[in-house]
């Protein structure tokens, strides 16, 4: 049986738009989006159907907005710095010595760049639901977001973490955001 290409398109948009049409009309209340929860089942495990404080979760969405703008504002120095060490680059007022010198600075730059979003997995890996990490010459500055507050055990955590896995760090700095 030979069908068109336009029927079998057609046929699977329909049973798309009627699943999608099913499930909403079974879903009793509207789903909120939060941009963590969204398939999520929040009503599982009751027998009623109906939350408990025990049940709620806290979501981290909002937080997480703190940390996307840290990065950005990072973000944007960063590539002012590349645009300006590009710029020296393939200026020919800059001898090949500086523009060397250029080069380097702006492959260390990089380096450190993909070093703090390593160290940023690695942190989220130790539970912790987000992590910024900045640097500055030796310095570590970290960011977390913990929503089970924040203690010095906690602090010297992260710190020898951050110590073992960073060469360089002589300061690290531990900051808690969050639910405390």
């Amino acid at each position: 049986m030979r069908t068109n290409k336009r029927t079998v398109w057609f046929l699977t948009l329909m049973s798309l738009v009627a699943v999608i049409s099913i499930y909403y009309i079974k879903e009793k209340a509207p789903m909120s989006f939060d941009g963590i929860q969204i398939f999520s089942d929040d009503l599982k495990g009751t027998a009623d159907g109906k939350k408990t404080d025990a049940d709620k979760k806290t979501p981290v969405f909002a937080n997480s907005y703190v940390f996307e703008e840290m990065r950005m504002v990072v973000r944007d120095e960063r590539s002012k710095l590349q645009s300006q060490l590009n710029a020296k680059m393939t200026s020919p007022d800059y001898s090949a010595e500086e523009k060397n010198d250029a080069m380097n600075e702006m492959a260390e730059l990089t380096k450190r760049e993909s070093a703090e979003a390593l160290l940023e997995l690695q942190i989220k890996a130790l539970g912790y639901p987000e992590a910024f990490v900045k640097t500055d010459n030796n310095d570590v500055n970290v960011t977390v977001l913990s929503t089970e507050g924040h203690s010095a055990k906690l602090a010297a955590e992260i710190t020898q973490y951050v110590k073992a896995s960073w060469d360089g760090a002589q300061q690290v700095s531990v900051e808690f955001k969050g639910n405390n």
